[in-house]
């Protein structure tokens, strides 16, 4: 039977692209080889700005608080926190919750690309770069795919919407992946190398950091999936296509290391060079940073975050899990007495002669510079509202442009750099497809070395760094991964990483279901002292347990009355048996009844939603 044919009109000018019409389908729309000017895409110029619409279309960074976007990301993970739960870690989603597949939009953008592209004239190593362009996008939408909703279909031509070939079924998201991986490996052979970032551009090395990236993501989503017995591992997976992936991963980042282009960006200043290069706006001359987004807020260019973030608050906060997950200066996990002692003192459990200085370069110390007229004061602003609020105590530092003005007092005047690919990211897949293929050890010390030179740290020790609590998530695995998994969360904070990493581990059960992120040590601390009527909180004063006539509960802390020590517990009264996250069901997002419907049921829905 046809599908009713309700066209969207692609009409393609020298210089841009116009969409009209509506969509009946992902794939119900005109040909794209139907120009309105003929002879368009026929030189490398048209190449270049046809493809500038899929760099527009790459990630970015929020333009309020609790906004989406890469720097608050964390925020739907078990790193950091807004005031409001998030709907996916709770369990709370529906299938009217779930949005429309528009990155089959750009996928069919990229097919007709491709198709046109063999007319262009001009110079062939243009030409192959532009097409290599193309390769890495369609690599990337697919890879946003398999992610969202595992298994998808796989389109890399133009189909006619009168075919019922547009009637496709999900292919298993390994067929997905080994396509993405060779539309990578089409990529790899036809880009540039460069040695830096200044074109702005997708390059052979950040071709190859995607498919490091993606094939780490397979290898162990298919590995800790099948090990769980979740429903989202391919039945038909094998050790040995596990391995194949993890081998891919490993030597994609090795070939990157090995071409000695890219280094770790150090200029000696241990607790600055780490934050330095995340308010930074112009990283041309970093040459850590191998593809990022370079803003512009006097072209209207812009986004909010240090606006926000400079307040001390934001509505956002980090979490004690991921703050406790940092190590001691001298490179042991921060646990027991050690870490009750040295909370007593608001701040000291951040200091840089205390713990990896990464994390003073990515939660607000007491005294750090917020704006060029302010500084964070010595307790957080744990008993404000809105956007002024520190939901755990921990303030987010990492991006404020803390001597830019006009960048932490106006919307959307943050010019803080969107980062999509840097070379720490290749060292730590390098040392986890090691790990996770019990490789030479000493590989993995070399790899993340570094990473430890950077903020002054002793080399990797997998003995002296592991974590054997019982109360630690991952103190069951070997203390290569777990070491690495804890490096990996450190580096990339802050990042967007986080929520896919917790994913493809199938490390839900581990770290969201049953967990309430907690902040501050509360009880126990000199913060405690500042509650009063006379103290730091004095205008706004914290209560909790009971309240005195007229007041209300206005603040949570773990356990009980009397207890000797107790954090703050911010989700308390809304989660009292923590989240609800279903690990049969939300590790993958739910399928429109719109799509089923417009496949002819040929697509299905995911599991048990």
């Amino acid at each position: 039977m046809k599908h009713k044919n309700n066209p969207t009109y692609f009409i393609l000018g020298l210089l841009s692209i116009l969409f009209s019409g509506c969509d009946s389908s992902f794939l119900d729309r005109e040909p794209l080889d139907q120009l309105s000017t003929s002879g368009s895409l026929s030189s490398t110029n048209e190449l270049r700005l046809y493809l500038n619409q899929f760099y527009q279309g790459l990630p970015s960074h929020p333009a309020f608080t609790g906004g989406n976007g890469i720097a608050f990301d964390d925020a739907k993970t078990d790193n950091m926190i807004f005031t409001t739960v998030d709907n996916r870690l709770n369990g709370q989603m529906t299938v009217s919750n779930a949005t429309a597949i528009d990155e089959y939009k750009q996928i069919r953008s990229v097919n007709f690309f491709i198709k046109q592209s063999v007319h262009a004239k001009g110079n062939q190593a243009d030409i192959n770069q532009y097409l290599g362009e193309a390769y890495f996008f369609r690599a990337w939408h697919y890879f946003t795919l398999v992610k969202k909703y595992g298994d998808v279909s796989w389109v890399n031509t133009l189909l006619n919407s009168e075919d019922e070939s547009t009637y496709l079924e999900r292919d298993s998201r390994v067929v997905i992946v080994d396509s993405i991986l060779s539309d990578l490996d089409r990529s790899i052979n036809l880009l540039k190398v460069q040695a830096n970032n200044s074109t702005m551009r997708v390059h052979r090395d950040v071709a190859l950091s995607l498919k490091s990236r993606v094939a780490l993501y397979e290898g162990t989503w298919q590995r800790y999936h099948k090990l769980k017995n979740t429903p989202f591992f391919t039945a038909t997976i094998t050790e040995d296509k596990i391995k194949s992936y993890l081998t891919q991963a490993r030597d994609a980042a090795k070939e990157i290391i090995d071409g000695n282009r890219w280094r770790i960006y150090s200029t000696g200043k241990y607790n600055d060079d780490y934050r330095n290069m995340f308010n930074t706006a112009d990283l041309s001359n970093n040459g850590e940073v191998m593809l990022y987004r370079k803003h512009n807020p006097a072209e209207n260019i812009g986004h909010g975050v240090s606006k926000y973030l400079s307040t001390g608050g934001g509505d956002i906060g980090l979490t004690q899990s991921l703050v406790g997950d940092y190590l001691t200066y001298d490179g042991k996990p921060f646990t027991g007495a050690l870490q009750t002692e040295i909370q007593k003192i608001y701040g000291q459990d951040m200091r840089p002669s205390v713990r990896d200085p990464r994390l003073a370069q990515t939660a607000v110390l007491p005294q750090a510079p917020l704006r060029p007229d302010a500084v964070a004061a010595n307790f957080p602003p744990i008993n404000q509202s809105g956007f002024n609020r520190s939901t755990t105590g921990y303030p987010l530092y990492k991006y404020v442009e803390y001597t830019n003005m006009a960048a932490t007092t106006d919307d959307g005047m943050s010019a803080a750099p969107v980062i999509y690919f840097r070379y720490a990211e290749v060292l730590l897949n390098y040392a986890e497809a090691l790990a996770e293929l019990q490789e030479d050890p000493t590989k993995i010390i070399e790899a993340l070395r570094p990473l430890r030179a950077r903020i002054n740290m002793p080399d990797m020790d997998f003995d002296r760094e592991y974590n054997a609590s019982v109360e630690y998530p991952f103190s069951t695995l070997s203390k290569y991964i777990q070491a690495v998994r804890r490096e990996r969360r450190v580096e990339m904070v802050a990042e967007g990483t986080r929520l896919q990493d917790i994913f493809r581990w199938a490390a839900a059960d581990q770290l969201i279901v049953g967990k309430r992120p907690l902040g501050i040590l509360f009880t126990g601390s000199n913060i405690v002292q500042e509650n009063t009527t006379t103290g730091f909180y004095k205008d706004n004063l914290l209560y909790y347990d009971t309240a005195p006539t007229g007041k209300s509960i206005n603040f949570y802390l773990t356990g009980n009355p009397g207890d000797a020590t107790r954090y703050m517990d911010p989700y308390k009264s809304v989660l009292p048996n923590g989240y609800r996250f279903r690990t049969d069901r939300d590790y993958l997002l739910p399928i429109q009844q719109r799509m089923i419907e417009l496949t002819n049921g040929k697509w299905k829905q995911n599991p048990n939603w």
